[in-house]
């Protein structure tokens, strides 16, 4: 188990939808502007974390992603393991480093038992004790089948041969 970026940006990104979910659907765009990743990257990581029940997806005006479970059923270790694949060196030392096999999947066992502990809605609080602000909701125009204007009713005539049919002869 390694902390790579696709992990971080994972957590970091999870940890922002947690934050905003409140508002309604988080659309991946938002995230994208204000975490400064692109679109496309979180479009695949998100897709990996919905797969794993992480979060889910909703469609349409309105749409986007909101949390798959409550956050505090969510671990740090969950959403890094959902994200990155394993490789084939994963888990093998380096020739050049000296660190036995047995030494790091001890490493690895105890990363995963700690990213364990670490729950979304902790990570969630912190950023709030930390006097974390959301920005309010955007407002949602509704279609209204009534007018918003009445019209005004007038007896005159529209245009200038009604006009000349109404002159007494």
């Amino acid at each position: 188990m390694r902390m790579s970026t696709k992990g971080r940006l994972a957590v970091a990104a999870m940890i922002d939808l947690a934050l905003h979910v409140p508002n309604g659907p988080v659309a991946l765009a938002s995230i994208s502007q204000r975490r400064g990743v692109s679109l496309s990257y979180l479009e695949q990581l998100f897709s990996r974390l919905r797969r794993e029940g992480l979060v889910e997806s909703s469609r349409g005006p309105g749409g986007g992603y909101t949390l798959g479970r409550k956050a505090r059923e969510i671990t740090v270790a969950q959403i890094v393991m959902a994200v990155d694949e394993p490789t084939e060196d994963a888990g093998q030392p380096s020739q050049r480093s000296g660190i036995t096999l047995e030494l790091w999947q001890q490493l690895q066992t105890v990363m995963l038992e700690h990213m364990s502990t670490i729950t979304l809605d902790s990570l969630v609080q912190d950023q709030l004790d930390k006097g974390f602000k959301t920005e309010a909701p955007p407002l949602r125009m509704a279609i209204s089948t009534a007018p918003v204007v009445k019209p005004v009713r007038t007896r005159a005539p529209n245009s200038v041969f009604a006009l000349a049919r109404s002159m007494p002869a």
